[in-house]
């Protein structure tokens, strides 16, 4: 198995890869868990957003493993059925949001303030184009503004609607171009 943490499941005794969420050994060979969307923020950033969030910490009584930033070489990995798609996250925060595909799948990636977020910008049959428009963002379709945190329009025609956020998970660019070697690498455009 490629270099990587592993899980063992203490029931079944299979052995299970940490990035593809596939067991590699024991009962469950082959069996794969569904990636889910989740968010990757900072410490600070999330206790500002959530105050009222209780945190397990180690023994030692503190958060010595809070990350502060993302580190060079840093990629949000996102998935969709056969398809993978790496963005460093410096390369989505020089821009403030990409509007990009996955497969065929039109997808929206903002990051900003050490936080990363990938969204499906369709809507129905409709596919929204996303622009910061004075560090607000705006899809350029309607006019609505969205609080990109949940993904949920929060001004304008489309109030109340949300986007379906993309399952991923977060690595380095080594991990996941090992463990998704049919994957891509988002490459910014020569003029950005």
């Amino acid at each position: 198995m490629k270099n990587a943490m592993t899980w063992w499941d203490h029931e079944t005794d299979s052995i299970w890869s940490q990035p593809v969420g596939q067991a590699f050994r024991g009962p469950l060979l082959g069996t794969k868990l569904e990636l889910l969307p989740f968010q990757l923020t900072t410490w600070s950033n999330w206790s500002e957003d959530h105050p009222e969030t209780l945190v397990m910490i180690n023994d030692v009584g503190r958060l010595s493993n809070s990350r502060q930033g993302f580190q060079p070489g840093f990629v949000l990995g996102l998935i969709l059925e056969d398809q993978a798609k790496a963005y460093y996250y410096e390369d989505v925060e020089a821009v403030g949001v990409i509007n990009d595909t996955l497969g065929e799948t039109p997808i929206m990636v903002w990051a900003e303030n050490n936080d990363i977020k990938a969204y499906i910008r369709q809507l129905g049959d409709q596919t929204l184009t996303f622009e910061l428009q004075n560090g607000v963002l705006v899809d350029l379709e309607t006019g609505s503004t969205w609080e990109v945190s949940r993904g949920l329009a929060v001004e304008g025609p489309l109030t109340g609607e949300g986007l379906q956020p993309i399952p991923s998970l977060s690595s380095f660019d080594w991990a996941f171009e090992d463990f998704y070697p049919q994957g891509e690498f988002y490459q910014p455009p020569a003029d950005a």
